[in-house]
């Protein structure tokens, strides 16, 4: 999943346990870098992997649950480098993790 500027800020996401999603957060238009993303519920979607490019771009992997499903909200920050402060949120990503249906 790639995010550009000019994107909605919040999306949704429906995946499978086990699942792996690459999210690719494009370089900003404004003076705000990427700085970080966090999960509120790494037991849902962890996030497994940052990397931030020289060009701004940041590529990030998140894992979803093994077996069971549930919603996390993964929460990408973003500040400009020369101002003072904690970064904001800037971009959000619902992700919901549906177990597999089961038939007996």
């Amino acid at each position: 999943m790639s995010v550009a500027p000019g994107d909605a800020p919040v999306r949704e996401l429906c995946v499978r346990p086990g699942t792996v999603v690459s999210l690719v957060l494009e370089p900003r238009t404004d003076d705000k870098r990427w700085t970080a993303v966090q999960s509120s519920a790494p037991v849902f979607a962890l996030v497994s992997g940052w990397q931030l490019g020289a060009d701004g771009t940041a590529r990030v992997s998140l894992r979803c649950a093994g077996t069971r499903g549930g919603t996390a909200e993964v929460t990408a920050f973003a500040k400009a480098p020369d101002v003072a402060g904690a970064a904001r949120g800037t971009f959000t990503l619902h992700v919901n993790v549906v177990p597999y249906t089961t038939q007996g």
